[in-house]
């Protein structure tokens, strides 16, 4: 409300300035006298705002270009120059109005984490459940958290439960906690009602340390001094320095003045807010909003980003990267029954399979007697087996190909579904929540950009995050971070330069409000993360933080060079003044002039637009990356069968080999072909060369040919795969697993990413 107010009243000064500037106009020829008062109180309108703001800087310590404008505007009234003075006024109330449309808010709206926070908790008390404010629950009490609920208070658990704790850690997986164990305010109840004995007050738990922490990070940020008044700094000196001379050498207060009007700092108060504005348009138009001008000239001499891992550099949400089948199972089998289990739960791994199941094409049956353990899965019947989907129930004996699995699950960091089928392991699913596309590229782009130290900051595991850091080439990482790890490191980066944080969990609202400027993902991200932040990225892609950092380096670049040469010009134009060549009412003149070449200087922000539309580049490249998806189930199936030839030239390894390769020459190599004959053309265009798509066309002959020498392994042996083939086609498999695997990778990295407004 406050800024909203502040832009209205810039901007009624600014109308009426115009209006008497254009009235005095009017009426001069007439020859009255009326102009002169009516452009004296065009003077006196913007020069008592700018007196107010001039105080107001000088009560902090500082002064900048506002001092100038007073100075010139009480200038060319003293002396009685008053159109000098309207004009000047003019160019003042706009840069003010300009500047009020880019400034930054004075205060962070912590409104997501405070609506967030439990108001009643539900304690028992004399064998009764009884509901109370949040504030009366004392240490020792017993509380009762319902399913869905927020944990209201830090506790103990008193048996175990199923907890979502992405609030405060981001990781989006459901955690299983022992009996005994510490439960946070803040995370949720995913499975049934928990008995909760508190160990801390409502004021002394973890959430509302959050809230704290969001509220002094905001407080404790210092104020940025705006581009202007760095300017300014050595310019009011030599200003001053100049007028004085002339009024010392000519004797005429009118000289003095004349120097003032062109030294006006109207191009730094014009120049600098219309580029910054620009600037914000063109982000806009780019998927991000920037809340306010002094956010994006921060971005622009960004030197350390820290980013939040699980749903801002991975996709925030679990896939099945693999299904391993005990032998003489198929991969659409085991979906089938996973699916028909977990199509009722609301576990986030039981969407992962869902999704497995539909991009394979699998048609999921209906399952009855549906019943779920927190923490150990889903059980039904499907037909006339009993289904458990989840751990591996206690007590069932694991067979060498599983094993196989629990080794492949710890060293590819996966998590492991298995599928029981009357109590016998029949197939493990594989999940891991995938890097995002577009993550490398724009880490490359970042460095690239200025940007020296990019920092992974998550409350995630040690092990998948150092991971991830190390697929993206970041340059440090640190793991296992809570809210108030975030905020440390966050303080210690910032004794070292601008920092960037980007997050999107209510754990990352601390951190954002902490940091220089804090980055929210506005899609997916929470409230409080939005509200904390000084930019939100209005889409899901990261690539738009590189668009951002960009834009914010041109518009600084360019606010520069047009407060330079502006400043130059003026400089030059005090100098003819000082010599009694200017009159106030030329060097205002003069100076208007200057602010138009630095003004249209300013607006090269908006030129620099986002890459040129390519509506058939765009389809296509969204057909093939969709194709990409659709193709998962044919790369499983090669690294199942390779797997498969483990126990020998066996009939399943047999049946496994032909099915991959079957899924290879129908549905892999007609998707190769159509990207050579269709998108690969298209792509040297947008790219300018053909050389741009060289690599990947020798990966497709690549492909190409291992399919051809796995076929003709198959064609010499059609009565089954003999003994003497088995390392070979092992060998073939794992290789065309190896190439597919890096082959989708640097397409969906290099060209996918070049997709516009996804």
């Amino acid at each position: 409300m406050q800024r909203a107010a502040g832009m209205t009243r810039h901007g009624w000064v600014l109308a009426g300035v115009s209006v008497l500037l254009v009235a005095g106009l009017a009426v001069w020829p007439v020859g009255l006298g009326a102009e002169r008062w009516l452009w004296g109180v065009a003077s006196a309108a913007a020069l008592v705002p700018s007196v107010a703001r001039v105080v107001a800087d000088l009560r902090r310590g500082r002064y900048g270009a506002d001092l100038l404008a007073v100075l010139a505007l009480a200038g060319t009234l003293a002396v009685g120059e008053y159109l000098a003075g309207a004009v000047v006024a003019l160019m003042v109330a706009t840069g003010q109005v300009l500047e009020a449309a880019a400034a930054r808010r004075a205060a962070r709206d912590l409104s997501g984490l405070l609506e967030r926070a439990p108001r009643q908790a539900h304690r028992r008390a004399g064998g009764e459940l009884v509901t109370v404010p949040v504030d009366e629950v004392g240490v020792g009490d017993e509380v009762v958290v319902l399913s869905g609920e927020i944990v209201p208070v830090d506790g103990a658990l008193r048996a175990e439960g199923v907890l979502d704790e992405s609030a405060l850690t981001g990781e989006p997986a459901p955690v299983v906690r022992p009996s005994g164990d510490r439960v946070r305010s803040g995370a949720v109840n995913a499975g049934p009602a928990l008995d909760v004995t508190a160990t801390a007050t409502v004021a002394d738990s973890t959430y509302a340390g959050m809230v704290r922490l969001a509220e002094e990070a905001a407080a404790e940020r210092a104020p940025i001094a705006r581009l202007a008044d760095r300017v300014a700094a050595w310019f009011l000196p030599l200003a001053l320095l100049l007028a004085g001379g002339a009024w010392l050498a000519s004797r005429d207060a009118v000289v003095a003045v004349a120097v003032l009007v062109t030294a006006t700092p109207c191009p730094l108060l014009l120049a600098v807010p219309i580029a910054v504005t620009g600037g914000m348009s063109r982000a806009s138009r780019a998927g991000i909003v920037v809340r306010d001008g002094a956010a994006l000239e921060r971005l622009g001499r960004t030197t350390t980003l820290l980013l939040d891992k699980t749903g801002t550099v991975t996709e925030g949400r679990p896939e099945i990267t693999d299904v391993v089948c005990a032998p003489g199972v198929t991969q659409e089998r085991a979906l089938r029954l996973a699916a028909a289990v977990e199509q009722y739960s609301v576990h986030v791994l039981a969407a992962a399979v869902l999704r497995a199941a539909s991009r394979a094409g699998v048609e999921v049956p209906s399952a009855e007697d549906v019943s779920e353990a927190p923490g150990r899965g889903a059980g039904g019947r499907v037909g006339a087996e009993t289904v458990q989907v989840g751990r591996i129930p206690a007590g069932t004996a694991i067979p060498e190909w599983a094993s196989a699995v629990l080794r492949r699950g710890r060293l590819d960091l996966a998590t492991v579904i298995w599928v029981t089928v009357d109590g016998r392991l029949t197939a493990a699913l594989l999940g891991r929540d995938r890097i995002r596309v577009d993550a490398a590229r724009t880490m490359r782009r970042l460095h690239a950009v200025g940007v020296r130290h990019v920092v992974l900051l998550t409350g995630d595991r040690v092990d998948s995050s150092a991971e991830v850091a190390s697929m993206l080439g970041l340059d440090e990482v640190q793991a296992e971070a809570t809210p108030e790890d975030k905020i440390t490191r966050v303080r210690r980066a910032r004794t070292s330069g601008t920092v960037v944080m980007v997050g999107d969990g209510v754990n990352d609202a601390p951190a954002l409000a902490a940091a220089d400027v804090g980055i929210a993902l506005g899609s997916r991200g929470s409230t409080a993360a939005v509200q904390s932040a000084d930019a939100v990225i209005v889409d899901d892609r990261i690539d738009r933080l590189a668009d951002v950092m960009e834009i914010a380096r041109r518009t600084r670049r360019v606010a520069s060079q047009s407060g330079v040469i502006g400043t130059a010009l003026s400089l030059a134009a005090m100098i003819v003044a000082s010599l009694g060549a200017l009159v106030p009412v030329a060097g205002a003149v003069v100076q208007e002039a200057i602010d138009i070449a630095v003004i249209v200087n300013s607006l090269r922000v908006l030129r620099s637009g986002p890459r040129a539309a390519h509506p058939e580049a765009d389809a296509l490249l969204s057909r093939f990356a969709d194709e990409h998806e659709s193709l998962q189930p044919v790369r499983a199936a090669v690294r199942h069968a390779a797997d498969a030839l483990g126990a020998g030239a066996t009939r399943d390894a047999d049946t496994a080999v032909r099915h991959a390769h079957r899924l290879l020459v129908d549905e892999l190599l007609p998707h190769e072909q159509a990207e050579e004959a269709e998108l690969y053309p298209v792509l040297s265009g947008v790219l300018g060369s053909a050389e741009g798509t060289v690599t990947m066309s020798r990966g497709h002959a690549e492909i190409a040919r291992l399919c051809r020498r796995l076929g003709r392994h198959l064609d010499s042996t059609p009565d089954g795969i003999l003994p003497e083939q088995v390392n070979d086609l092992r060998a073939t498999l794992y290789g065309l697993d190896a190439v597919l695997t890096l082959h989708f990778a640097q397409e969906e990295e290099g060209y996918f990413v070049l997709r516009r407004g996804e």
